[in-house]
């Protein structure tokens, strides 16, 4: 799975990423757009993660699917 494919189809993969970060609410999701800086920024700001954290936390996500 590539991030392109995520972007194309947000609004179907909006649950499984509310799934894995249950703290971003259905109005986060929906900004992001399928933007993945966007959710990775999202990310930082609901677990007070850092930029490299959020982004390993995205890439986990990402090679599970």
């Amino acid at each position: 799975m590539n991030w392109d494919q995520i972007e194309g189809q947000w609004k179907q993969w909006q649950g499984r990423a509310q799934s894995e970060w249950g703290q971003l609410t259905n109005d986060d999701l929906t900004e992001v757009e399928g933007d993945r800086l966007r959710l990775e920024g999202k990310i930082q700001e609901r677990y007070g993660k850092s930029k490299e954290d959020a982004r390993s936390a995205v890439d986990d996500w990402l090679s599970r699917l």
